[in-house]
């Protein structure tokens, strides 16, 4: 768990890092791959970590990956809202990995400017965890 936590704390500097990159920076072909790239495994460490949960406390078994968050909900973990959040984050996550639909790279730019929801499930699970 303190991996999966430390991969999402990791990734998150690294996007907010990103966040403020100039055009120059911006411009290298290799950027938004990158940042997209961050995205998905910050996400994945997340889904990860609500997976670990449910089986672990025997909330389970989910039907999908947003289920799995939407559970640690439901067990106190964390607030409704903010597992909503993290639903549609995996549904983000879902879009960059399998290209169902085109991605919009503006969308994934902007969404540099509010990690929030990301952070505040790392918080959650950390107060939630009693030997962490």
């Amino acid at each position: 768990m303190l991996r999966l936590l430390r991969a999402v704390s990791d990734d998150l500097a690294r996007l907010r890092a990103e966040a403020s990159a100039d055009d120059r920076r911006r411009r290298d072909p290799m950027w938004l791959p990158g940042v997209k790239y961050t995205f998905v495994t910050a996400i994945e460490a997340c889904v990860d970590i609500a997976q670990h949960l449910c089986s672990s406390e025997g909330w389970g078994p989910p039907a999908d990956n947003g289920d799995a968050v939407r559970l640690l909900a439901r067990h106190g973990v964390m607030d409704a809202v903010l597992a909503d959040q993290l639903a549609q984050a995996v549904g983000f996550r879902n879009v960059l990995v399998h290209e169902y639909v085109a991605v919009d790279d503006a969308i994934v730019v902007s969404r540099l400017d509010d990690l929030s929801d990301l952070d505040r499930f790392a918080v959650a699970v950390v107060e939630w965890l009693p030997s962490v």
